[in-house]
């Protein structure tokens, strides 16, 4: 989402990891804060995270790329294992810029590949914050409508603005008003690039393999969960129309290092939504703050 805020200097770069393009911004200095963006559609590492990144950048260097499938990075994604691939191509990145350990904050998409990074590799992350993370419990219960509606973006006649513009005003945000039509139209632009409609990032699993597929995507299958060092802070909007809210207190309940924030009158997008709560909240956790 774009933002009402003054952004401060952003260095932008186009690096080479593994052979892919990533596109990565950063600003200030401190300890490293990676901020891994959603995966709807037209969505990218600076415009998700527009009101967030001055903020955070009075403390910490932030360090914010476009996902893989996503903005200015390399387009396509692994089907078989897209949790695995976005984790993959972060920790790639983090080789790429020389961090050792960062800290990882994480919504819905960039949640998921957050958390399946420190499952495969916790000696790498420092702190963790997820908002209303992707893969907990997908397999359990029917998609929300929300998620519904974002799988369904390319399928049928295709991508549109108003099928844009429905997804957001109805299940991304919690008050609709807020969002201008300047974002919608940002938005819509970045989703159909030709490289994205030919091969969009996010999709629902299909043919032989969808069964495995949704099983790797399940985070509350995976007995590391309970294991992970890793001090984590989960947000997640009381209102979410995408990724349900009972979401927070599984991950609460099985992770050791876990709080859990519940956001009153928020959906999906804490973070934008309330950027003020989030960000001092977020610099607190990550700083050990209580």
């Amino acid at each position: 989402m774009t933002t009402q805020t003054e952004l401060p200097d952003l260095q932008e770069r186009l690096l080479d990891v593994a052979g892919r393009k990533v596109f990565v911004a950063e600003t200030g200095d401190g300890p490293a804060v990676l901020l891994l963006h959603g995966g709807g559609p037209g969505a990218s590492g600076v415009s998700n995270y527009g009101r967030n990144i001055a903020e955070l950048a009075k403390e910490y260097r932030v360090v914010v790329p476009d996902l893989p499938g996503y903005g200015r990075s390399s387009k396509g994604v692994d089907g078989a294992d897209p949790f695995g691939h976005l984790a993959e191509g972060i920790r790639g990145l983090m080789d790429r810029l020389g961090l050792d350990k960062a800290h990882l904050v994480g919504n819905s998409y960039g949640g998921a590949c957050a958390l399946r990074l420190a499952l495969d590799t916790p000696d790498r992350v420092d702190r963790m914050v997820l908002m209303g993370p992707g893969g907990i419990g997908t397999t359990r219960a029917l998609p929300t409508p929300g998620l519904t509606s974002l799988l369904n973006y390319y399928s049928g006649d295709g991508p549109s603005r108003l099928k844009l513009e429905k997804f957001i005003r109805n299940h991304l945000v919690f008050n609709a008003a807020e969002v201008p039509d300047s974002v919608m139209d940002e938005r819509y632009r970045a989703s159909i690039d030709p490289e994205v409609v030919a091969a969009p990032p996010l999709r629902r699993p299909s043919g032989p393999n969808a069964l495995r597929t949704l099983w790797k995507m399940d985070f509350t299958r995976d007995g590391r969960l309970a294991r992970l060092p890793v001090p984590t802070l989960v947000l997640w909007g009381a209102a979410d129309k995408v990724n349900r809210p009972s979401g927070g207190r599984m991950l609460a309940e099985r992770m050791p290092n876990c709080d859990l924030y519940l956001v009153a009158n928020t959906g999906h997008w804490v973070q934008w939504e309330r950027a003020e709560l989030f960000n001092r909240l977020c610099a607190d956790f990550l700083a050990g703050r209580r």
